[in-house]
């Protein structure tokens, strides 16, 4: 990750929850005052966020000391040590809640990831994210899913071309919106196309996109839809897969399959910060 970029998001996180300061902390502490503290895993899972997490700690005191005794893309057991941490009071306090909002959000992302990744661990297709991030967020989640070992989809409207219903209704076919996009974009943008059709899923095909969406469709309808883009495109399944139908759509061979859920209904890892 970008560490100017999650530097920024981070301080808006601390201002947004210290404001002008943190008046519990400051009227029990000194500046001088000095604690230790040690991260746990409540519950187990995949852990994802430590180096956010200590980068919260670090902005409130540089000095900070933040000793990991897991890595991220570690799976810990409940009760299990992910990390210590040392330094000023003041710091630790104010920015306990910052840091595990973040660390329990993108290691309950990266654990989800790692369950649906494994349970189609042996076919031939990946796991992918979608931009049902929370506003803001978006760096962590995908960060997330990446640690869990899924694989990002764009992370914005401006790294790759999805042109979705609205846009071929707008454009008045997949043919004429494909064409108009491979005018104007440069030779290394990939552009896919959403389907919801047999019909629609041939005539993108026939557009020579990159990427071929297969939206809302049963497993049975996609895997004939694959059969019909025989390898001349990446397929990707997407829309109401559940993590008790997802093998259902992987063994229908698609190439990947893009879950909102992964980041849009996150249960997150319980994680304390217990003083020693």
């Amino acid at each position: 990750m970008n560490l100017l970029l999650v530097r920024q998001l981070l301080q808006q996180a601390l201002i947004e929850d210290i404001g002008t300061r943190d008046l519990t902390t400051e009227l029990l502490f000194e500046p001088g005052d000095m604690l230790s503290g040690m991260l746990l895993a409540k519950k187990e899972g995949r852990i994802a966020g430590l180096s956010v997490a200590e980068e919260v700690f670090r902005l409130l005191d540089p000095q900070i000391r933040f000793a990991g005794q897991a890595a991220d893309g570690t799976d810990v057991k409940a009760g299990e040590r992910i990390a210590t941490v040392t330094g000023r009071a003041r710091a630790i306090l104010s920015g306990e809640r910052i840091a595990l909002n973040f660390l329990q959000r993108m290691s309950g992302i990266a654990t989800a990831t790692r369950d649906v990744c494994r349970s189609v661990a042996d076919l031939p297709v990946r796991i992918a994210d979608t931009r049902k991030t929370m506003p803001g967020l978006r760096l962590f989640d995908k960060h997330a899913v990446a640690v869990g070992g899924g694989i990002n989809h764009r992370f914005g409207l401006y790294d790759a071309v999805m042109i979705k219903d609205n846009h071929i209704a707008a454009s008045g076919s997949i043919r004429a919106a494909a064409a108009k996009v491979k005018r104007g974009a440069g030779h290394l943008v990939k552009i896919e196309v959403e389907a919801e059709t047999l019909d629609q899923v041939k005539e993108a095909v026939e557009a020579g996109v990159d990427v071929i969406l297969l939206d809302n469709m049963s497993p049975e309808m996609m895997r004939e839809a694959v059969q019909i883009v025989g390898g001349r495109a990446v397929t990707e399944a997407s829309g109401g897969i559940t993590p008790e139908t997802v093998r259902e759509y992987a063994v229908t061979g698609v190439d990947v399959i893009s879950l909102g859920w992964l980041t849009h209904s996150v249960k997150a890892l319980d994680i304390s910060l217990d003083l020693t």
